[in-house]
């Protein structure tokens, strides 16, 4: 019986493949997976080396992928009773990754459990502060009951890297109205529904993007945009903790500017910061602005 469903989504990923399927047919594990390979239009030689592991592979068109639909289609083929989200791109540390993902459905109350994702070599000064920042090495219990004490991180989830109960997500499933930020979606879903969600460090990958400013800026807009469409923004201590927290990101890099190891990564990694608050601003308040410069704004084309 399998036990486990590791799902992956993949397109034109083969060279970081190539890195995380071998560590993932080497995890040290006593419980029965599978691995669930959903390609949408790879023409980089993934498919053949798929073909190399013992892994489920279906195929659908390019054109047909949505983060949240496809993340439910996968997730309907899985057999498992725990579902594991890995993105292409995210490279377990070690092979105790899936085991420390695992051990935490232990408590019953536990519906999902996400893990910490650490920059990779090539990312940027604002990708590691952020990446620290939000994936410490503290473990985080998120109790509905005590909502309100974690600020923003309270909902904070990645399906970059995370595991839910499969009667979890076919109670909850990722919001298909959402084009983007679909994790966030659904992990509000789950601890409305009085679910914990565990943060676990030790379930770690090597995952980070290279943003450009402009990028960042409209992919916080989206952000922006996002919080105010679920009512995250209106919740306790959302406000207060994230401006603490953005401020104290940026007097990081305000004092190394200052030192002696200031530098153009610095600067660069302010005028980041800078805007992605920007973004982050006008998204909140994106009512306010006419359609077609929301359209222009937006990362993702959640509007249209």
């Amino acid at each position: 019986m399998v036990q486990v469903s590791i799902l992956l989504l993949t397109k034109n990923g083969r060279n970081d493949l190539a890195q995380s399927l071998p560590i993932l047919f080497a995890q040290n594990i006593d419980v029965s997976f599978e691995v669930i390979v959903v390609d949408s239009g790879s023409t980089d030689g993934t498919l053949d080396l798929v073909h190399d592991f013992p892994v489920q592979l279906r195929q659908i068109r390019s054109d047909e992928f949505h983060h949240a639909r496809t993340r439910n289609f996968a997730a309907s083929l899985a057999q498992g009773e725990i579902i594991v989200f890995l993105s292409q791109d995210a490279i377990p540390d070690s092979t105790n990754w899936l085991a420390a993902m695992v051990a935490n459905f232990q408590d019953p109350q536990v519906g999902a459990v996400y893990g910490r994702q650490l920059p990779k070599r090539d990312s940027s000064l604002e990708r590691q502060d952020v990446l620290h920042a939000i994936y410490g090495e503290t473990r985080i219990v998120k109790d509905p009951a005590q909502r309100g004490s974690l600020g923003y991180r309270f909902y904070h989830f990645s399906d970059v890297n995370a595991a839910m109960r499969h009667t979890v997500w076919q109670s909850a499933r990722f919001p298909e109205d959402l084009k983007v930020f679909e994790d966030l979606g659904i992990a509000k879903h789950i601890l409305d529904r009085g679910w914990k969600i565990v943060y676990e460090p030790r379930a770690a990958v090597f995952h980070s993007h290279v943003h450009t400013t402009i990028g960042l800026f409209k992919r916080y807009f989206d952000i922006g945009y996002t919080f105010r469409l679920l009512r995250i923004w209106e919740a306790p201590g959302i406000r207060k903790s994230l401006l603490r927290d953005g401020w104290r990101l940026m007097n990081q890099k305000i004092k190394r500017r200052a030192g002696p190891k200031g530098g153009r990564s610095v600067g660069y990694g302010i005028r980041q910061d800078l805007a992605k608050s920007a973004g982050l601003l006008l998204g909140l308040n994106e009512n306010r602005l006419p359609l077609i410069l929301k359209r222009r704004l937006s990362a993702y084309r959640v509007f249209g």
